[in-house]
């Protein structure tokens, strides 16, 4: 997926196929959400920004980390979405093939809801980010810190969902427990991001 157009990975996504999905766009969404604060933040240097230039710093090399992280994530969520079809399409002739599929769809919709918990920590680690760059940040470029944390709130709730489809075929106490843990904080997550927005708006307008 990482040496894919732009225009591979679109044709890849519309076609009737179970992945790339929404999973894998979530992932993206974080990724460019990482590309565009290394972007404000490298346009943030300089003696203007020298006070600040520490924190700008680090907002760069976490942003750069993160846009790699979120890439692997958008593979390994094509990757366990192609496990759950697999395990769909396994046989169930018999009660031992049914019970067997069973159990098979229900680890793969598990690991792919780890993935899409993975895509809300790492939008919530983007979230931070955008706060923290925001007000520091060079000004010429303040609204990609507003693009930024809208991608991330397309990550955050995108993964969301998922997780929620994902619990919906599995019955595992832990597995809820543990992917539930990543869908409680979504809400705070998504108004902390319309928070960035409605600020960065402020700033621009005034």
């Amino acid at each position: 997926m990482r040496t894919d157009t732009i225009e591979t990975f679109l044709h890849g996504l519309a076609a009737r196929e179970p992945a790339p999905g929404g999973g894998a766009s979530a992932a993206l969404h974080a990724a460019q959400a990482a590309a565009l604060l290394g972007m404000v933040a490298r346009y943030s240097d300089g003696a203007k920004y020298a006070r600040h230039a520490t924190d700008i710093e680090e907002v760069r090399d976490a942003a750069d980390d993160l846009r790699a992280r979120a890439l692997g994530l958008a593979e390994q969520d094509a990757e366990a979405f192609g496990a759950v079809g697999a395990a769909y399409r396994l046989p169930k002739e018999t009660t031992a093939d049914k019970n067997a599929r069973t159990q098979a769809i229900a680890a793969a919709l598990a690991e792919a809801g780890r993935v899409s918990a993975r895509v809300i920590a790492a939008a919530e680690r983007l979230v931070d980010l955008a706060e923290r760059l925001r007000p520091i940040g060079n000004a010429n470029v303040i609204t990609d810190v507003a693009a930024a944390a809208a991608a991330a709130r397309a990550a955050a709730s995108t993964a969301r969902v998922n997780i929620e489809a994902n619990l919906a075929g599995t019955a595992d106490p832990e597995v809820c427990a543990e992917l539930g843990e990543a869908l409680v904080k979504t809400d705070d997550l998504l108004a902390r991001t319309d928070e960035i927005t409605h600020a960065v708006r402020e700033e621009i307008l005034r």
